[in-house]
C-alpha cells in the first residue's frame, strides 16, 4: 500500500488537470478517510505540475503568477518563464535567443514534500510548490541563484501609448544579502566592471550598448530576455533633486537651488529654482524647458553660463547615487570637494555618476558650474534602497508579458559566457584583415582624399588594412537614396578597385534613415514599413537647411529584406568590402525625452517602441548579414555597428562606445566599458582611437579650422599629441584596432611629424600590433570555435583573487598580456596591479615580478606598461604591411617560462566561410617548464591555401634581456616544421 507521502507525489507528478487529480484519488481504494483527506488537503495547497519533453509546467494555487515553466535549453542552462495568465503564447519570440530547448539532454524531474526539482546532469532547479520560486543548484549541490519572491507585476507606466492588458512592468530579485560580483551587462560608461551594490540602467543610446547578461564571481550567467528599458540594482527611475532631497538656496532658505545666469562675466539674472532641469527637447530643437527671456538669447548663441549653489539634505541615511546628465562644460562640487568635471559636445550628452554616504537631516554644500554651449543639464537622484535589497540581484523592465529569463552555470566564466552564445548564436569569425590597423575620419569628402591617405600609409610603410567611407557621400538632399554624389564620388567601383589594388579594404556607412522624396523610403513605406510620426512632428535634421527624415522598421523580414535589396543594387555592386551601420539605437531625433524616443518608434511590426525599445540593432544587422550571405555566398559578411543587443554576435558584427569624446575621462571610462562587453559575451568592440569629438581648443585655433597638427594653437599641441598617443597604445590591445573620429584629423602622420616621439610611438604600436597577428588572429578565431573572448576582465583569469574583481583600468587581452592603458595627462608611471597566482614579465625588458603585489610600473610617453603572465606561449610573425602577406609566413614562438602552459595557433584562409566547414588548421604548442620542453604538436586540420612546411623560431623569457621585444632577431632554435611533432628544450 502507497504511504500518503507516496500517494502525494505519484500524484502529483505528470498530473495536467484537477480531473487526472480526481482519478488519483480514486485509485487509493481502502486508504483511512482521514489519510485521504489529509492528503487531499496538501494537493490543494500545492502546485499542479505537468511533465513535457523539456521540462515541467506548474500551475500555481495562488498569486499573480499562474503558469510557471521550466525548460531545458542544455545540460546546464535552464530557462523559466513566470506568466500572471495561462497562455504561454502571448510570449513573444525572442530576438535575443535563436536555441530551442534541448529535447536530447536528459532530465529527472522528482519531489520531495514541498519542493520540485528539476536536475539534469550539470544543474538542478528546485521549485516551490507553494509559491513557484526557483533555485539553482551546481552539480555539487552548492545553491548558485535563488530567486527571493515569483516576481513583482505592476501597472505599466512609461509607454507613451495604449497600454495591453496583459502587459506589466517587471521585476525578479534573487540572492539578497550576496557578496558576489557581479559582471557583463554591455557597455555602459561610469568607469565599473563589478556592479554589485551598484545600479545599470539598460536602454540605449548613441554611447551605451545595453546586453542583458550578466556573470556572477558564483559561476553562473542570468539572461534576462526583455527588450525594454530594464533596471539593474535599483528599480526606480531616479528622480530630480527635490522630489527626494530637501533644498536650500544659498541664503539657507528651503525651497531650492539659488541658480546665477552669467553672459560672459556679467550676472544677468538670479533665481530660486526647485527644478534646474534643461535635459530634453520637446519637439524639433524645442526645450522641453526653455531658458529665462533675459539669456534665451545668450542660450543659443553659446555665451551662457550658468551656477547653481546652495545646499542639500538626505531625508534616508544611507548610501544616495546622483546622476548628472550634462553636455557643455559641467563641474559638481560636494562640500568644496569636486565631485564630478566633465564635457560633452552640445549634441550628445549623457549621465556621469556618484555614490555619497549621507546622514538623514544633514546638510551639505552643492556647487555647479555649467557652460551649456547649447547643451543640456539636468541632475537626478535616488534615495537608499531598503537595507535587504542594497547588496542582490534585480533586474526591473518597464514592460512585458512576462517574467523570462536563462540560468547559465559553467566553471569557468568562459563556460558561461559559451552558455549565452548557445541560446544567442556563435559569434561568427570576422574576415582577417578586420584585425588589423583601420583609419576613417569624419569624414573623408572625396574618393581623391581616400586614397591620398591610403597611399601615404602605404609609402610611409604603416601597416593598414582598411579604410573607411564615412557618410554624407549622397547628394545632400537624398539621404537613404545610397547614390553616390558624383562631385565627389564620380566613380565609386573605381575607388573600390584602387583601395583594392593597394592591398586593403573599403568599409562604408549606411543608415537606416530616408528622406520622403527619396524612391527607396516610397517603398518601403508603401509596405508600411517606416516610423512615420517624426515626418508628422516635422522633425528636421541637421543637413544643410535641415530635412524631414524617417527610419526604417527592422522588425518585419520583409523590411530587412528590402532594405538589404536596396543597398546590394545601389552600393554592393561596386565592391565595398564590409558595412557600417551607423545610428541604429534608432537615433531617431536627437535629444528627445526617452518616452518620446519610444513614440517615435510605435507602431512597428512587433508592436510599439517601448516593447522593443533596445533591440533596433540585431533584426537591423542581422538582415544586411542574412542578405550578403544569400549574395555573396562565400565571403565573410562583416558589420560595424554603433549600437547592438544579445545576439548581435551572430550577425557578423562588432559594436563600437559610439560618439565618445577626446578628454582623458572619457578613454579612461571604455576600458571598463569594452571589459563589461565582452563579459556579456561580445567580444568584438572597438572605440573611436582619439575620441570622436575634441574640445573646441583642439578643433578650432587661431588660424582657423585644424586638420593637421602643425593648425593648432601651440598650447594645445602637446596634449593633443599625448592624448592620441595614449590612446593609440590602447587601441593596439582591443579586439579592433581602428582611428576615427572629427577634426582634427587622426591619421598618423597628421598627429605628428615623422621621427618624433609621438609618432614613432603610434607606429611602433600599430607594427607591434602586426607583429601579434599570429596571436591575434588566434584569438578571433577562438570566438567562434571556442566561445572565446579577447578582451578579459581580470575576474575571467583570476576569480579566486578577490582584489582583480574591483580593478576597472586593467584587463587581459587574451591568456597572456596584462594590458595597463594610461589615462592622465603628463602620467609617466602608473600603479599596476599583478594578479595573484601567476608571476609577470615586463614585456619590454623581461624582468620577472611576483603576483599578487601593486607596482608602480614606468610609463614613458613612448610605452604603456604591458605584462605578460609566466607560462605564456605568444606567437609573432613578421612585420607586415596587410594581414595577407601573413598567410604561410614564418613563425616565432617566444616561451615566457617559470610555469607550464600551452597555445593553440589557429590558421585558416581568413576570407572565405570555410571555417564553417572545417578547413582550418591548429598547431598545439605545450610548454613543460620542469623540463623546460617546448613541443610544437602535429598539426591538426588543414585549409586550402595552407603551406605544408613552416619555418618556427623558437626562444624562451626567463629573466632580463635587451631584446625582449626584438621580434626579428635569430632565435636560439629554429626548425622546418611539417605537421608533425617536434621538441625544443630551453638552454640551460
Amino acid at each position: 500500500m502507497l504511504s500518503a507521502h507516496q500517494w502525494l507525489r505519484h500524484c502529483i507528478i505528470g498530473v495536467a488537470s484537477v480531473a487526472l487529480l480526481q482519478a488519483c484519488s480514486k485509485q487509493t481504494g481502502n486508504e483511512s478517510s482521514s489519510s485521504a483527506k489529509s492528503a487531499t488537503e496538501q494537493v490543494k495547497a500545492l502546485a499542479q505540475v505537468e511533465r513535457t519533453a523539456e521540462g515541467v509546467v506548474l500551475t500555481l494555487p495562488e498569486g499573480t503568477v499562474k503558469k510557471l515553466r521550466l525548460q531545458v535549453m542544455g545540460e546546464r542552462i535552464i530557462r523559466v518563464t513566470a506568466l500572471p495568465g495561462t497562455d504561454f503564447g502571448i510570449v513573444p519570440e525572442s530576438i535575443q535567443v535563436v536555441a530551442k530547448p534541448a529535447t536530447n539532454v536528459p532530465f529527472s524531474v522528482d519531489q520531495a514534500g514541498e519542493k520540485l526539482v528539476l536536475k539534469t546532469s550539470q544543474v538542478s532547479a528546485e521549485v516551490s510548490l507553494l509559491d513557484g520560486t526557483v533555485s539553482f543548484r551546481d552539480a555539487k549541490g552548492n545553491v548558485l541563484l535563488q530567486e527571493e519572491n515569483r516576481g513583482t507585476f505592476s501597472p505599466v507606466i512609461h509607454d507613451p501609448d495604449p497600454v495591453d492588458a496583459d502587459s506589466y512592468a517587471l521585476r525578479q530579485e534573487f540572492n539578497r544579502g550576496s557578496d558576489e560580483g557581479f559582471f557583463g551587462l554591455g557597455q555602459h560608461q561610469n568607469g565599473q566592471v563589478n556592479y554589485a551594490g551598484e545600479n545599470v540602467e539598460l536602454t540605449t543610446y548613441n554611447l551605451v550598448i545595453s546586453i542583458p547578461f550578466l556573470v556572477s564571481s558564483r559561476n553562473y550567467g542570468l539572461l534576462w530576455d526583455n527588450n525594454s528599458i530594464t533596471r539593474f540594482g535599483d528599480p526606480r527611475e531616479a528622480q530630480p533633486l527635490n522630489q527626494s532631497l530637501k533644498l536650500y538656496d544659498a541664503e539657507g532658505k528651503e525651497g531650492g537651488l539659488t541658480v546665477r545666469y552669467f553672459v560672459g562675466d556679467e550676472l544677468k539674472l538670479t533665481r530660486v529654482e526647485a527644478d534646474f532641469n534643461h535635459q530634453f527637447y520637446k519637439q524639433g530643437n524645442e526645450l522641453e524647458n526653455p531658458f529665462p527671456e533675459e539669456v534665451a538669447g545668450a542660450y543659443k548663441n553659446n555665451t551662457l553660463r550658468i551656477e547653481l549653489e546652495g545646499s542639500i539634505e538626505a531625508q534616508a541615511t544611507g548610501k544616495h547615487q546622483f546622476k548628472m546628465y550634462n553636455s557643455g562644460y559641467a563641474q559638481l562640487s560636494l562640500d568644496g570637494e569636486v565631485v564630478l568635471d566633465r564635457w560633452r559636445m552640445n549634441w550628445n550628452p549623457w549621465y556621469h555618476n556618484f555614490y555619497r554616504e549621507l546622514n538623514a537631516g544633514d546638510k551639505h554644500k552643492l556647487k555647479v558650474s555649467w557652460k551649456p554651449d547649447g547643451g543640456f543639464f539636468h541632475l537626478r537622484h535616488l534615495d537608499p534602497l531598503p537595507a535587504n535589497e542594497q547588496h542582490e540581484l534585480s533586474l526591473a523592465s518597464e514592460t512585458g508579458k512576462a517574467i523570462d529569463y536563462y540560468f547559465v552555470a559553467g566553471d569557468t566564466k568562459d563556460d558561461i559566457i559559451s552558455g549565452y552564445r548557445q541560446l544567442t548564436g556563435k559569434s561568427v569569425m570576422l574576415p582577417k584583415w578586420a584585425y588589423g590597423f583601420w583609419q576613417s575620419r569624419e569624414r573623408y569628402k572625396s574618393s581623391d582624399e581616400i586614397i591620398q591617405n591610403l597611399k601615404e600609409y602605404r609609402d610611409r610603410k604603416i601597416p593598414i588594412d582598411n579604410i573607411v567611407l564615412d557618410w554624407s557621400y549622397w547628394p545632400e538632399d537624398a539621404w537613404g537614396s545610397h547614390d553616390f554624389d558624383k562631385q565627389f564620388f564620380p566613380d565609386p567601383k573605381a575607388l573600390v578597385d584602387k583601395v583594392h589594388a593597394m592591398n586593403a579594404q573599403i568599409m562604408i556607412s549606411v543608415w537606416p534613415k530616408f528622406y520622403p522624396t527619396t524612391d527607396n523610403y516610397k517603398e518601403l513605406n508603401a509596405k508600411g514599413f517606416m516610423f512615420n510620426r517624426n515626418l508628422d512632428e516635422k522633425n528636421l535634421d541637421w543637413i544643410g537647411k535641415g530635412y524631414l527624415n524617417a527610419f526604417y522598421d527592422p522588425f518585419s523580414p520583409e523590411a530587412t529584406a528590402i532594405f538589404w535589396k536596396q543597398i546590394r543594387d545601389k552600393i554592393n555592386v561596386h565592391g565595398f568590402d564590409a558595412w557600417w551601420l551607423d545610428a541604429v539605437e534608432p537615433d531617431i531625433h536627437s535629444n528627445l525625452t526617452f518616452e518620446k524616443r519610444k513614440w517615435l518608434m510605435t507602431p512597428n511590426a512587433r508592436g510599439n517602441g517601448a516593447e522593443i525599445f533596445n533591440a533596433y540593432a540585431v533584426p537591423h544587422a542581422e538582415g544586411v548579414y542574412q542578405g550578403e550571405l544569400a549574395t555573396d555566398g562565400d565571403k565573410r559578411s562583416f558589420i560595424l555597428t554603433r549600437s547592438g543587443f544579445g545576439g548581435i554576435q551572430r550577425t557578423g558584427s562588432a559594436i563600437w562606445s559610439g560618439d565618445i569624446v577626446s578628454r582623458w575621462s572619457d578613454m579612461k571610462d571604455q576600458i571598463a566599458a569594452g571589459i563589461g562587453t565582452n563579459l556579456a559575451g561580445v567580444t568584438n568592440w572597438t572605440f573611436d582611437i582619439g575620441g570622436f569629438t575634441p574640445e573646441d581648443r583642439f578643433r578650432h585655433g587661431k588660424k582657423g579650422f585644424v586638420g593637421s597638427w602643425t593648425a593648432l594653437d601651440a598650447e594645445q599641441v602637446d596634449e593633443w599629441q599625448e592624448l592620441n598617443t595614449r590612446w593609440y597604445q590602447f587601441g593596439a590591445f582591443v579586439p579592433l584596432y581602428r582611428s576615427h573620429g572629427q577634426n582634427p584629423y587622426r591619421e598618423i602622420f597628421n598627429i605628428a611629424d615623422e621621427g618624433t616621439e609621438v609618432y614613432n610611438a603610434m607606429v611602433w604600436y600599430t607594427k607591434l600590433r602586426y607583429y601579434l597577428m599570429p596571436y591575434i588572429y588566434t584569438l578571433g578565431g577562438d570566438t567562434y570555435h571556442k566561445d572565446g573572448t579577447i578582451m578579459r576582465g581580470l575576474v575571467m583569469d583570476f576569480p579566486n583573487d578577490r582584489k582583480a574583481w574591483d580593478i576597472n583600468t586593467q584587463y587581459m587581452f587574451g591568456p597572456a598580456f596584462l594590458v595597463n592603458p594610461v589615462y592622465e595627462y603628463k602620467a609617466r608611471s602608473r600603479d599596476v596591479y599583478l594578479p595573484a597566482g601567476s608571476d609577470w614579465y615586463n614585456f619590454y625588458t623581461g624582468e620577472k615580478l611576483a603576483g599578487g603585489q601593486t607596482i608602480t610600473a614606468d610609463a614613458p610617453l613612448a610605452r604603456v606598461p604591458l605584462f605578460v603572465k609566466a607560462g605564456a606561449i605568444v606567437p609573432t610573425g613578421p612585420l607586415i604591411q596587410h594581414v595577407d602577406e601573413g598567410l604561410n609566413s614564418p613563425l616565432l614562438i617566444t616561451v615566457y617560462t617559470g610555469a607550464n602552459g600551452s597555445f593553440d595557433i589557429y590558421e585558416d584562409d581568413g576570407r572565405s566561410l570555410k571555417y564553417q566547414q572545417g578547413e582550418w588548421s591548429r598547431i598545439p604548442l605545450s610548454y613543460d617548464d620542469v623540463t623546460g620542453t617546448l613541443i610544437i604538436g602535429d598539426r591538426v586540420g588543414s585549409f586550402t591555401g595552407m603551406a605544408d612546411e613552416r619555418n618556427i623560431r623558437v626562444r624562451f623569457i626567463a629573466g632580463p634581456t635587451a631584446d625582449a621585444t626584438n621580434f626579428d632577431k635569430a632565435a636560439a632554435e629554429a626548425v622546418t616544421y611539417t605537421g608533425k611533432s617536434v621538441s625544443i628544450k630551453r638552454p640551460r
